[in-house]
């Protein structure tokens, strides 16, 4: 059991008691669902992703739903390739997709409060305002949460069959490429003002995983609207973009959510029950790339693995800061109360944590929430390590596993290790095979093939300072990081600071 050492606090975290041999994707546990998904394929940062969606987009039949925390119609979906006849737009090409498509319908469902943000942009609520009245394009707000909570998921469902779920919103802010240039000129924002180097991640699904992912954003709708979408009436067996090369085919897919109790509906922690149980059974390493590194039950159960004599690596990849002054108090103060905790408990020096910088050393912002157990599990979704993410925002995770019962168990095995290898490359400017041979060299230990990688200056990881251990416990100053439903006032604070941090932005 691992329990908070803050006095009085009565949330308790415990991982799920998984017999030994057993999956780890346990339905009604640690994930919603279980489905196969035809193919898979990590998305990595928001430049192929826009394009991949937008292809995707083109072939689409019946219905689209995107699922997100923020949507700014103004965004280029790909700076460097528009299509002729075609706004490069997202606005005006969903709009231009709906007029040649009589039979498409697509519908849009963003969390209430990111309104504020989306009123602000430009032409963004003209759209808003001509789809609110159009049949077929919906836009809707979603308000099916408790004081102080997010619509977080970030979800885009076509037809049933192809679906994308990861942390990669439709907004400004987000598009670069895996180079992560210094002075990109396409990395500008709508108003043409340039912002930096941008790392994330999603997941595409084909098949019934896509399907099931349908099926969790139609209810997503209903609780937000009313209204109740029937599926689309046939399966469209060819959306998979081009140039998208699986990682996986054929391979079980498990679903994980989070959603806070709200009107008579039980919470549901399936994403924090997931991160517990998979870092009970780490062996090796446990690799994590995330915005934020200030979840109580995580840092506890990492703590307890650190303290063990023959434990797991434990690798983390975080943004040198938050955004915005009140997110980095909040955001900031809590990774150093949780790394001076992990300090404490490293007590065999197995715990490292990097930020990313560019080849001029300035810093990549990570927004990407990704987890790597050993060679058994990869998950990829919207959940941040932070107390909001494990129980009052509402989340949707993809995870694949390699259990040792599996019958393809090896080739999903390579698969982890493959797309984690791919992420150091990318971080440590060199190559996968490069980072397979120092593995090679290391004998398994990533904390040693990372540090022979890693350079003193151009692209790079750089060490984040490991503060000296205090008494502060776990859990203190959670006012804009609860783990349950938090006050009206200071929701309002939190997402305040929020909106005037991006009119700060431009």
């Amino acid at each position: 059991m691992t329990e908070s050492p803050r006095s009085g606090h009565h949330l308790r975290h415990v991982a799920p008691d998984i017999p030994g041999g057993a999956p780890l994707l346990q339905p009604g546990l640690t994930c919603w669902r279980v489905e196969r998904a035809a193919r898979l394929a990590p998305i990595v940062d928001a430049a192929p992703y826009f394009r991949l969606v937008r292809d995707a987009l083109l072939r689409a039949r019946h219905s689209v739903l995107f699922i997100g925390w923020e949507f700014d119609t103004r965004i280029k979906l790909d700076p460097d390739t528009p299509l002729p006849g075609l706004p490069d737009r997202l606005g005006p090409f969903l709009s231009a997709l709906v007029e040649r498509r009589p039979e498409l319908c697509v519908r849009v469902l963003q969390w209430n409060l990111g309104l504020i943000g989306t009123l602000l942009r430009g032409t963004t609520p003209l759209y808003v305002l001509n789809w609110i009245t159009s049949k077929r394009f919906q836009f809707r707000l979603d308000s099916a949460h408790p004081p102080g909570a997010a619509h977080h998921q970030k979800i885009v469902v076509i037809d049933d069959a192809l679906a994308f779920c990861g942390g990669i919103d439709m907004t400004d802010d987000r598009w670069d490429t895996r180079d992560h240039k210094d002075g990109d000129p396409r990395r500008v924002r709508p108003s043409g003002r340039a912002y930096g180097a941008f790392h994330d991640a999603t997941m595409a699904v084909e098949g019934p995983a896509a399907a099931a992912l349908g099926e969790l954003a139609r209810e997503r709708w209903r609780r937000a609207t009313g209204e109740q979408i029937e599926p689309p009436p046939a399966a469209n067996p060819d959306l998979w973009p081009e140039g998208l090369a699986p990682l996986l085919c054929n391979v079980e897919v498990g679903i994980a959510r989070t959603e806070p109790e709200y009107h008579g509906r039980t919470g549901v922690r399936e994403i924090e029950a997931l991160h517990l149980a998979a870092i009970a059974t780490a062996r090796q390493v446990i690799y994590i790339e995330g915005q934020y590194f200030a979840a109580r039950c995580v840092g506890e159960a990492l703590a307890a693995r650190l303290r063990e004599p023959d434990g797991p690596e434990i690798v983390v990849i975080n943004s040198q800061r938050a955004r915005g002054w009140v997110e980095e108090k909040a955001m900031g103060g809590a990774r150093q109360r949780l790394l001076a905790y992990l300090r404490e408990a490293d007590r065999y020096g197995r715990f490292r944590i990097y930020r990313p910088v560019t080849a001029d050393g300035a810093p990549i912002y990570v927004h990407a929430k990704v987890l790597a157990i050993d060679d058994r599990l990869l998950r990829i979704g919207s959940a941040n390590l932070n107390n909001r993410s494990m129980g009052l925002d509402t989340e949707c995770d993809l995870a694949v596993e390699a259990h040792p019962g599996a019958p393809d168990a090896k080739a999903r095995s390579r698969a982890v290790t493959t797309f984690r290898n791919e992420l150091l490359a990318e971080h440590l400017a060199t190559s996968p095979d490069t980072v397979a041979a120092a593995l090679l060299r290391t004998e398994g230990s990533l904390v040693r093939a990372m540090e022979a990688l890693r350079r003193g200056s151009g692209r790079t990881l750089m060490p984040i300072e490991m503060p000296i251990a205090d008494a502060t416990p776990l859990g203190d100053g959670e006012l804009l990081d609860p783990e349950q439903a938090e006050p009206i006032w200071s929701m309002a604070v939190h997402v305040f600071q929020d909106r005037f941090a991006w009119m700060s932005r431009g």
